[in-house]
């Protein structure tokens, strides 16, 4: 008996060690549980979201969907003559299993909470009819298909991913030299949770009037600028993010 939960404890610590120290390029597909507002924010406003899919960590471990990720508002620009509204906002904490692991984050792709309702449809009339764990659905970003009732993500003939069970795909990250998106980081070539979104998925869906001016790779490094063309920027809970872990961050 003392031999068997010597052997719980040795893995359970093992993986609090991968958690602790999540590898740069690690993707975090994330849906936002706080409305962002250019109107309405204030700097210091808390802004959680939660993981959506299991995220598989080096050596096995993984971060189970659920996990809470925590940031804050660092900075609100009203429009003026010149320009329109921005936000700054930064993700600096994930919380698993009541451990608050640091992290420096970047912001490859974001969805209105439309685009990311519909990724998880079916698209033709035939699979509204079938179970949900055997329909066909499109990515976000990108013409992957997804077939979840035991086939492959596929863009065109190739296939890109897999499905997962909890309604995710696992796919490694493509680059998108158009919106200048960054594939695999050297040394992290494996798969990637990435939910509803396409492999090269980078920049905004559904949201017209909004752009990622910042992504917050190069300095300052894990600050996230959203701009909008118009007086007000709005970004409702429910809406989609692919994370990207720069470094962990220093305690």
């Amino acid at each position: 008996m003392k031999h068997m939960l010597l052997l719980v404890l040795v893995a359970f610590s093992t993986q609090l060690l991968a958690e602790s120290a999540i590898a740069a390029g690690t993707i975090l597909p994330v849906e936002l549980r706080s409305s962002l507002s250019s109107k309405k924010s204030k700097v210091g406003q808390v802004v959680t979201a939660r993981i959506m899919q299991d995220v598989p960590l080096p050596g096995g471990s993984q971060i189970r969907a659920g996990a809470k990720v925590i940031g804050h508002v660092v900075g609100v620009s009203q429009a003026n003559n010149t320009s329109g509204a921005k936000l700054t906002l930064r993700f600096d904490t994930v919380v698993v299993s009541k451990r608050r692991i640091p992290i420096t984050t970047n912001l490859r792709a974001l969805a209105s909470s439309m685009a990311v309702w519909e990724a998880q449809l079916p698209k033709t009339g035939p699979d509204r009819g079938t179970p949900e764990d055997a329909w066909n659905t499109v990515q976000v970003g990108g013409d992957e298909v997804v077939y979840r009732g035991g086939g492959p993500v596929v863009n065109g003939m190739r296939i890109v991913g897999q499905p997962t069970n909890d309604s995710g795909v696992l796919a490694r990250v493509a680059s998108n030299p158009e919106s200048m998106c960054r594939g695999q980081l050297e040394g992290n070539d494996r798969l990637q949770a990435l939910w509803v979104f396409s492999s090269d998925a980078c920049g905004t869906y559904d949201l017209p009037h909004v752009t990622i001016t910042h992504a917050g790779r190069s300095n300052p490094v894990g600050e996230i600028v959203l701009a909008s063309d118009k007086d007000e920027l709005n970004i409702r809970a429910g809406s989609g993010m692919l994370l990207r872990v720069h470094s962990a961050a220093k305690k």
